[in-house]
């Protein structure tokens, strides 16, 4: 943990309303002590974070289409090529989709390794990093133990939990970005707080908000001690909303081939209730998201704030995979819960309110207590699993079909055979190639969904004659016969 000589070197020595932010007696380390218990818990955290995320991909356990899409932009990138997924729809521009030209700093990574799992580990490294700046900014407010407590539980939170388990995803660059923005602002480094938080907009458009929220936060504190950077914030909050504007009305609906943003349909439609429908799930998720992870005292803290745009489009949408706590939808949250409480923990220390003082000082170990006994039936519980660690033979047969596919060939396929094509084929979704008479087709029939897979075939393509090539544990390949 830094001394309270180096903190003050970070913009705060002319700032009396951190006097005393050091660590509490009983916990004055030796010099330097704790100066890479982040960097540790961030390395711990990648190994586990990779063999959840890799090891569902070695089981053939991908529960969407997520990373086969991500797979092709990134391709794409790769190759300076503009972001097309062939999954969305031949030839489809993925920025008329999701505005995130931020994945195109995985491209050099992927050139060199070209494979869905390039992109599974970078995005648990990416997971791993955003709790540097959480254990950071705890240990540098609380001291060495409490702040190795709160980077532990942000850790083991079951947002990032759900998001490493799920495939992957953009918001894996937003999650780091918005933890060093946080980490600044607790140290009132304003530019540094504004600065890290800009690249937001590049990541997804509804971000922008989060920006937005971010600055009014920094023009708020910096008020007092830095008029001159709550008027920057200021600017950059403006910034983050026209940002949204011009993404969701001009951006994405250049890059759209039907010229308009395909998910407004979410928000009013999809079950037709509104805010209303599930409003129990919405609560319950909402508790979720503040009790086990900051025992509701993050509530006293103002960068609560910044969550506001994520949790408000999620809740008023009825879109049911928004409403509750799988996917990764709220891995964008935690961060900001994490070092809210932080926050509210700081402040609590010297409140008048004796049991406040006492609660403050117990809840870090509360919290990763807490954090600890979830994961019991989180993603990472299955690291204290051998399964994971193998490859089922299951797996091995069908690669070894879908590799009997020659690179370059086009493929339509369904979920499971998808990520083991995306690194060198061209992939169709399923029933989506708009005329496009792929090579073969690649089916996941374990569930017997498919009676007749080679008259199922004959539907999607009605011009075309495909027969079976191979089968592999349910999966069926089919190669059109002909020119």
């Amino acid at each position: 943990m830094p001394t309270r000589a180096a903190a003050s070197n970070q913009d705060t020595s002319s700032d009396p309303a951190i006097a005393g932010t050091g660590p509490r007696a009983g916990e004055s380390p030796v010099p330097g002590a704790g100066r890479w218990d982040a960097w540790v818990l961030a390395g711990v955290l990648f190994v586990g974070y990779a063999i959840v995320s890799v090891g569902r991909y070695r089981h053939l356990g991908q529960r969407s289409w997520d990373l086969g899409i991500f797979e092709q932009v990134v391709r794409s990138y790769a190759h300076l090529q503009a972001p097309v997924a062939d999954l969305k729809g031949p030839g489809f521009n993925i920025l008329g989709d999701h505005f995130s030209p931020v994945t195109v700093l995985l491209a050099p990574l992927y050139r060199l390794f070209p494979s869905s799992i390039t992109l599974l580990v970078a995005q648990a490294a990416l997971f791993a990093l955003s709790a540097v700046p959480v254990a950071r900014a705890a240990a540098r407010l609380l001291g060495r133990g409490r702040g190795l407590a709160v980077g532990v539980a942000y850790g083991l939170s079951w947002g990032i939990q759900e998001a490493v388990d799920f495939d992957f995803h953009e918001i894996c660059f937003a999650v780091p970005l918005i933890a060093f923005a946080l980490e600044a602002l607790l140290a009132r480094r304003w530019r540094a707080a504004l600065l890290w938080a800009l690249p937001l907009v590049l990541v997804k458009e509804d971000l922008g908000f989060t920006l937005s929220a971010l600055a009014v936060v920094v023009a708020w504190r910096a008020r007092g001690t830095s008029p001159r950077a709550a008027r920057y914030a200021a600017g950059v909050a403006v910034f983050g909303a026209v940002a949204v504007a011009v993404t969701l009305l001009v951006l994405i609906p250049a890059f759209n081939s039907a010229g308009s943003y395909d998910y407004w349909n979410k928000v009013g439609e999809s079950g037709g209730g509104g805010p209303l429908d599930g409003l129990d799930t919405k609560l319950r998720t909402l508790g979720w998201i503040l009790i086990p992870t900051t025992g509701l005292l993050a509530l006293r803290s103002p960068l609560l704030l910044v969550a506001l745009p994520t949790v408000g489009w999620r809740f008023v949408s009825s879109y049911p995979q928004y409403w509750g706590t799988d996917w990764h939808y709220s891995a964008v949250l935690m961060p900001v819960v994490a070092l809210a409480l932080v926050d509210a923990l700081h402040t609590a220390r010297t409140s008048p309110l004796p049991w406040l003082r006492s609660y403050a000082q117990h809840l870090p170990a509360a919290v990763a207590g807490a954090s600890l006994a979830l994961t019991t039936s989180l993603p990472l519980a299955a690291v204290t699993e051998t399964e994971i660690y193998r490859k089922p033979e299951r797996v091995t047969a069908i690669e070894r079909l879908l590799d009997t596919v020659p690179d370059g060939a086009s493929v339509e396929a369904n979920i499971a055979p998808i990520s083991r094509l995306t690194s060198r084929c061209r992939v169709f979704w399923v029933s989506n190639t708009q005329g496009v008479e792929p090579d073969y087709i690649a089916l996941d029939n374990s569930r017997k969904r498919y009676r007749d897979v080679e008259a199922y075939a004959r539907t999607l393509h009605p011009d075309a004659r495909y027969s079976v090539r191979g089968t592999a544990y349910g999966v069926v390949l089919l190669e059109r016969q002909g020119g």
